[in-house]
C-alpha cells in the first residue's frame, strides 16, 4: 500500500536528484566562463586615449583594438590591428607613427612597432621600417631591420639597422647606402 508519506518522500528525492544534476550542469557553464590565466584582462575596441602631462597633451593613441595583459606576470598591452600614435614635444610639435600591430612592455618600457612602420617628426623627417622598437625610458628608437629615411633637408639613407634619439640628431647607422647633402659654406 503507498502511503502519502512514500509518495511525499519519492518527489523530494526526485527534486533533490534533479537539482543536484542541475547544479552540475550549471557548474561547468561557470567554469567554461572563468577566465584563462593567459587571456587578457580588458578588451578595448575603437580605442582613443589622450596622455598628458600637467594639464598638457603629450600624446594621442587611436587603435581599433587593444588587448591589455596587464594582469600577467610580464604585463603588456597589444595592438593586434595596428596603431597611430602622436607625440607632442614642449613647444606643440608633432611626431607621427603609425604600424599594423604594437606591444607595450610595461616593466622595460620598451615599445614593439611591427609592419608597416612609419614615423614622421615634425620637421618632415620620415622613416619606414618593417619594425621598430622604442626604449621610452632612454627616449631612443632602433631596430635590426632594413629601413629607409628621407631627411628634412633631402638626405636620403636605407639601411639595415640603426639606433637613434628621438629628433634623429644623434643616428647610427650600421650598414647602409644613402645620398646626403652637405652644404657648402663660402669663404
Amino acid at each position: 500500500m503507498i502511503t502519502y508519506q512514500k509518495i511525499f518522500s519519492g518527489i523530494v528525492t526526485v527534486i533533490a536528484v534533479t537539482m543536484l544534476f542541475s547544479c552540475q550542469g550549471n557548474l561547468n557553464k561557470v567554469r567554461a566562463l572563468e577566465q584563462q590565466a593567459d587571456s587578457p584582462q580588458t578588451i578595448g575596441e575603437e580605442m582613443f586615449l589622450k596622455y598628458t602631462d600637467s594639464g598638457r597633451v603629450v600624446a594621442t593613441l587611436k587603435s581599433p583594438k587593444m588587448m591589455d595583459y596587464t594582469n600577467l606576470e610580464f604585463p603588456y598591452r597589444e595592438f593586434p590591428e595596428g596603431v597611430r600614435v602622436e607625440f607632442y614635444d614642449e613647444n606643440n610639435q608633432k611626431n607621427t607613427v603609425t604600424a599594423n600591430y604594437a606591444i607595450i612592455y610595461d616593466e622595460p618600457g620598451l615599445i614593439d612597432l611591427q609592419g608597416d612602420v612609419v614615423l614622421i617628426t615634425s620637421d618632415s623627417t620620415k622613416l619606414e621600417a618593417d619594425q621598430l622598437f622604442w626604449d621610452q625610458s632612454l627616449a631612443w628608437v632602433f631596430t635590426d631591420k632594413a629601413n629607409t629615411i628621407r631627411f628634412s633637408n633631402g638626405a636620403r639613407n636605407d639601411g639595415q639597422g640603426f639606433d637613434s634619439d628621438l629628433n634623429f640628431s644623434n643616428f647610427r647607422s650600421r650598414t647602409n647606402v644613402g645620398i646626403q647633402v652637405i652644404e657648402e659654406k663660402n669663404k
